[in-house]
């Protein structure tokens, strides 16, 4: 695609088109993510050098919201979660707040 001969508006409306695709691709990528969990199964993600394990609560628009055995609200991008094969809760971490946002 040769862009060197179009106006400035039209970079501007290619560009907003580019950007307007590349999200709904995220999104449907994050989409697809999340559907290999399902409320109520149990899951554990990476946190300060340890695994955090919790329960799958609810899906958001790009996280999954988790409630980890210590009873905190975790939401977590579905690329850092991982399945518990043994649903045998751990042993609780010390809390430091209610919500959590992993990035």
């Amino acid at each position: 695609m040769d862009i060197d001969g179009l106006s400035f508006e039209e970079l501007l409306e290619l560009n907003q088109r580019v950007v307007a695709r590349l999200k709904m691709l995220e999104s449907m990528q994050a989409h697809l993510e999340m559907m290999r969990f399902h409320p109520g199964q149990r899951v554990s993600f990476a946190h300060q050098g340890g695994r955090l394990m919790g329960t799958v609560v609810k899906y958001n628009r790009k996280t999954v919201t988790v409630v980890t055995d210590n009873h905190q609200s975790w939401n977590v991008p579905p690329h850092l979660l991982s399945p518990v094969k043994d649903a045998r809760p751990t042993q609780p971490q010390q809390p430091t707040s209610d919500k959590k946002q992993l990035r």
